[in-house]
């Protein structure tokens, strides 16, 4: 029997993936599940680049604006949410259309993987801020490569949230990330997934990066954070994505805004880059020339999936 088809539509920041899945939504009678772990949560609009209403051009989206930042949400419970959202859609005998930058999400769907759903041992995770406390995020991240090298190759030295999850995932399991991903992989995805990563030219998605980082203190971000500094009392993980940590930074009076701004555009087109190096590593991905017309794109896509 034949697998159901999804497409999915991954890339950079800043390089067009909304825009583009719109047309293409419109165009095969799409629906939009969101692979960004920084939109799904609500009161975060600004700083996550989510899309608006207008944007949305009446197409449904599903797992965008569903999470309070001061919960937590792992990539065990995104494939359960995203598994669901494509069931749904695929009964209204509709195309899901999986959309996002987060790479850990798409692997986790497109490779089958399955990821315990461990509950947050608070008392390892205080030990574990205290030791960075102590002895800074470095001894941390040795620590982490230590049990799992192959994880910590893909893991920024100072992306403390990942390098924490990392260290949970051993106590919890006894089994590092690689292995339990090596695990899980023997088990074939029910649907056939058929990639697109959207790429150009560096210094050119730099430019953008830095022109929607301009855009993003226009529309309002550093009002965003405040408002949610008021509204919340803990960021388990939202208050360290990209741009909302640096605002608090700056409103913590710890850089000047000048600082804050260039801090934001270099951990972006850092960002940026490392998410190209993931989607890279999937052989079976179609690239598209994000500077092409949409249109061109979409009849890209057209011809790979009819």
């Amino acid at each position: 029997m034949q697998k159901p088809k999804v497409i999915v539509i991954c890339g950079p920041t800043a390089s067009g993936k909304t825009a583009l899945s719109i047309e293409l939504s419109k165009k095969i009678n799409g629906e939009i599940i969101s692979a960004d772990s920084m939109q799904i949560y609500k009161n975060m609009d600004i700083g996550t680049a989510k899309p608006t209403q207008q944007e949305m051009q009446g197409i449904k989206h599903y797992l965008l604006d569903f999470i309070e930042p001061d919960q937590t949400y792992s990539v065990a419970k995104f494939k359960i949410d995203a598994i669901n959202a494509i069931e749904e859609i695929l009964q209204k005998q509709k195309i899901p259309i999986i959309v996002g930058g987060t790479g850990l999400y798409i692997d986790t769907l497109i490779y089958g993987i399955e990821y315990q759903n461990i509950e947050i041992d608070k008392t390892y995770r205080t030990e574990l801020e205290k030791i960075i406390q102590e002895k800074g995020i470095e001894f941390l991240y040795n620590k982490a490569k230590e049990i799992d090298e192959i994880a910590m190759k893909k893991i920024s030295p100072n992306d403390k949230k990942r390098i924490m999850r990392v260290l949970e995932i051993y106590k919890a399991t006894g089994k590092n990330k690689t292995q339990q991903e090596k695990e899980s992989r023997r088990n074939k995805p029910k649907y056939d997934y058929k990639v697109f990563a959207l790429n150009m030219d560096r210094q050119l998605l730099y430019n953008r990066i830095n022109q929607r980082v301009d855009l993003m203190i226009e529309n309002g971000l550093i009002e965003e954070v405040k408002k949610l500094k008021q509204m919340y009392n803990e960021f388990p993980t939202a208050m360290q994505g990209l741009g909302y940590k640096e605002v608090n930074e700056y409103l913590e009076n710890k850089l000047a805004k000048e600082e804050m701004i260039e801090k934001i555009k270099m951990q972006t087109r850092r960002y940026a880059k490392r998410q190209l190096t993931w989607f890279r590593k999937n052989k079976e991905t179609i690239w598209l020339d994000a500077t092409l017309e949409k249109e061109f794109n979409v009849d890209q896509i057209l011809k790979y999936i009819n």
